[in-house]
C-alpha cells in the first residue's frame, strides 16, 4: 500500500492545526503490519478538540466498537475503523476506504462541527 494519498497521511503525523478560537485538530498515522481488524495497514486517529482540550470529533482504529443495535447482527461484527461524534459517542463503525477519502471525511465533518460550535 504505497500510494501519494497513505504518504500524505502519513506525513501529517504529529500534526497539530490550530483552527481559531481555541479549536485545534490532531493527526497521528503510522504504519502497521496488517491484521484482519486493520487491512490496509495504517493506524490513525485524527481528532479535533474544542478550547479546553475535549475531543468533540475523532476518527481512528485504536479498538473494536460494537455496530449500533439498529445494524442487524450488531453483536457479531466488530468494526476497527470507526468515528466519534461528539465529545461522550462510544464510537460508531466508519468504512475506510482510502487515506484520501479519510482525510475529506474528517475535514468535512470538522468543518461542520466547527461551524455549529461556533454559531450563537
Amino acid at each position: 500500500m504505497r500510494d501519494k494519498d497513505v504518504e500524505t497521511l502519513l506525513d501529517l503525523n504529529g500534526s497539530i492545526f490550530d483552527q481559531g478560537e481555541g479549536y485545534w485538530i490532531r493527526i497521528e498515522a503510522w504504519r502497521v503490519e496488517p491484521t484482519p481488524g486493520i487491512p490496509h495497514g495504517i493506524a490513525y486517529s485524527l481528532t479535533l478538540h474544542e478550547p479546553y482540550g475535549t475531543r468533540i470529533l475523532g476518527y481512528d482504529n485504536a479498538h473494536a466498537v460494537k455496530p449500533p443495535k439498529k445494524f442487524k447482527y450488531a453483536g457479531r461484527i466488530l468494526a476497527y475503523d470507526h468515528k466519534y461524534r461528539h465529545a461522550r459517542d462510544k464510537g460508531v463503525p466508519y468504512e475506510y476506504t482510502s487515506a484520501h477519502q479519510l482525510l475529506q471525511d474528517f475535514f468535512d465533518e470538522a468543518d461542520r462541527v466547527l461551524e455549529k460550535s461556533r454559531t450563537p
